[in-house]
């Protein structure tokens, strides 16, 4: 009998592993936490100051990776769509020094300069910020669709556009945040810095009811399933693409108002960079398909976190930077093979 019930879990777990990526995806996620509580050590004098550390860590890896999961989020779309967006880090520092510049502290700043201060300086920083990202997302749609250029190429070119435009425009520039925006992301609930971690649940939130619940989240999915198929079907494919950039947009700019505030600075020449890959990994661990039409929400947090775990146990493990890059390039590529062996089976 207990052979029977043995053999009857194990079938059910292999078929959740091939039928279910949120399953596969939350087990590994599972043996992740496993391993960095293992990394983190038991060398502390209670137990109450090793429970202390231990939520000290997770909150320092979700506050730390809240700008890459919320970007990672609208990469969802763009995946499932069947598109690709590279430019998210170029995006997230031009949009980033147009708002430095509106809210500069000094005698220079364009809105201190107007006699615009403050909280109002600081609400128009913000809504220039989400505006600007989701322009620039909407004209990277445009180019994809009304040029008829791939996606790789064309937010590869806007990649290289972007980065160049704002390091030249900024490189002589002396900015100061103003002490009252980095409130943004540094105020403090409970004694802890919660804020970017309750910014990403509550976008995630949205975007999750808006993929499963909406129009425009199921046309998503269909062209992403079937392009063709779409088009016969009356839906307006190219409005829907430019609609997806422009959602990714807006989430760069979400991530840009939460990396000056949280941080206070930004490394126009640096800053951003390997985003894209961050976000891209996030989403295809999390089991969304490359070749669109397959991805869940869910399951880009749950990859998003994967990663974010990743590299907080390399940290501890003292693994050097420069190879982290390598576990998180070998963690897609295994993830991307697993996708194909499940679609051929």
């Amino acid at each position: 009998m207990n052979k029977i019930k043995t053999s009857s879990f194990l079938e059910t777990m292999k078929l959740q592993m091939k039928t279910n990526p949120i399953f596969t995806t939350g087990i590994a996620l599972l043996i992740m936490i496993i391993l960095q509580t293992l990394a983190l050590g038991f060398n502390f004098p209670s137990i109450g100051s090793w429970f202390d550390s231990w939520i000290n860590n997770w909150l320092n890896i979700l506050r730390n990776n809240a700008s890459i999961g919320i970007i990672a989020l609208g990469m969802t779309f763009v995946i499932i769509s069947g598109g690709i967006e590279l430019a998210v880090g170029s995006t997230l520092v031009a949009v980033s020094a147009v708002m430095m510049l509106l809210i500069n502290g000094t005698p220079t700043g364009i809105l201190t300069a107007m006699g615009i201060t403050g909280v109002p300086a600081f609400i128009i920083g913000v809504l220039v910020a989400l505006l600007l990202g989701t322009l620039l997302g909407s004209i990277t749609g445009v180019i994809i669709t009304k040029g008829k250029i791939p996606p790789f190429i064309a937010t590869l070119g806007t990649m290289q556009i972007l980065r160049s435009v704002t390091q030249h425009f900024m490189q002589s520039k002396s900015l100061i945040v103003p002490s009252g925006f980095l409130k943004i992301a540094n105020f403090q609930i409970g004694g802890k810095y919660l804020l970017p971690i309750i910014y990403w649940v509550v976008i995630a939130l949205i975007l999750a009811y808006v993929a499963k619940k909406t129009l425009f989240g199921r046309r998503v999915y269909a062209i992403g399933s079937n392009e063709r198929a779409a088009r016969l079907s009356g839906i307006n494919v190219d409005k829907v693409r430019i609609g997806v950039y422009a959602l990714i947009g807006l989430m760069v700019g979400v991530a840009s108002i939460l990396q000056v505030s949280r941080i206070g600075s930004m490394d126009f020449a640096n800053a951003g960079s390997g985003f894209e890959m961050d976000a891209i990994a996030a989403v295809i661990v999390g089991g969304t398909s490359m070749s669109g039409g397959k991805g869940t929400i869910s399951g880009t947090i749950i990859g998003t976190l994967i990663i974010a775990v990743m590299n907080n146990l390399l940290n501890l493990m003292g693994v050097p930077p420069f190879l982290r890059d390598a576990f998180k390039g070998f963690i897609v590529i295994v993830a991307v093979l697993v996708q194909r062996k499940e679609k051929n089976s």
